[in-house]
């Protein structure tokens, strides 16, 4: 019986193959998952990449709460019309400390990833005031509510202890001075030496304009305009070519 006539008979029998199928399937799967586990990171890293200061964190985590994934992407693909409208095209090494990152499925509104610092703390308060006073065409709700409710900060260092579990760098110092730090990001005229020094482009000062208190708002802007803004694209450019 030559080669063909035997594959004849795998095609005629559902049972033959069926489990031809499954072996073929497990090589090829053992073949592509097997060497990752050499590899200590998959992630190449990137110079200018820290985890979110506990204000950002805070914010981020409202940014899920309020669903905002929804209908925003952060993640920029590969193609011109995409580089063109939204920047360069997100690196793995941008989400390495996201727990969940948040890609996205769905662009109901523009991608996020490099919006931080594209508007002025002013426009991104009132674009979620009012969303069409800035872009009448929007469809999103309002989130006026955010300027009035408290940040609730009173588990930010446990917050930062349980992203430390889960392989985020955070140190027993940043952990420890996690409330103050997250006070002094959102306080004109506070101290923000050691902030800096422990998250460098950290973005400071009152985002929603009212200095009395530290609101959800405050939080949420100031995640908002770090997006995107931590990787020096002209330098890693320059890395990656004279590689």
């Amino acid at each position: 019986m030559s080669i063909l006539d035997k594959h004849g008979v795998i095609e005629r029998n559902a049972s033959y193959l069926l489990i031809g199928s499954l072996i073929v399937v497990c090589i090829g799967g053992i073949v592509e998952v097997a060497p990752l586990f050499y590899f200590q990171n998959t992630i190449e890293k990137v110079e200018g990449m820290r985890p979110y200061t506990p204000l950002e964190l805070a914010g981020r985590d409202i940014y899920i709460r309020e669903g905002c994934y929804g209908c925003h992407s952060q993640m920029i693909r590969p193609f011109r019309d995409e580089v063109e409208r939204y920047g360069h095209y997100s690196l793995a090494a941008e989400s390495m400390y996201d727990h969940s990152f948040q890609w996205g499925s769905k662009r109901t509104g523009p991608d996020l990833a490099r919006v931080g610092g594209r508007y002025s703390n002013e426009w991104q308060v009132q674009h979620l005031n009012d969303p069409r006073s800035v872009v009448p065409e929007s469809i999103m709700p309002s989130y006026a509510f955010l300027g009035t409710a408290s940040l609730d900060y009173s588990n930010i260092a446990s917050n930062l202890q349980a992203n430390a579990y889960v392989g985020v760098p955070y140190s027993p110092e940043m952990i420890a001075a996690a409330q103050a730090d997250l006070l002094a990001q959102a306080t004109p005229d506070a101290d923000t030496a050691d902030v800096a020094a422990r998250y460098p482009k950290a973005v400071f000062g009152d985002f929603d304009g009212d200095s009395r208190h530290v609101t959800e708002m405050d939080a949420l802007v100031a995640y908002l305009q770090m997006l995107g803004t931590l990787v020096d694209f002209d330098t890693y450019d320059a890395k990656a070519n004279f590689r």
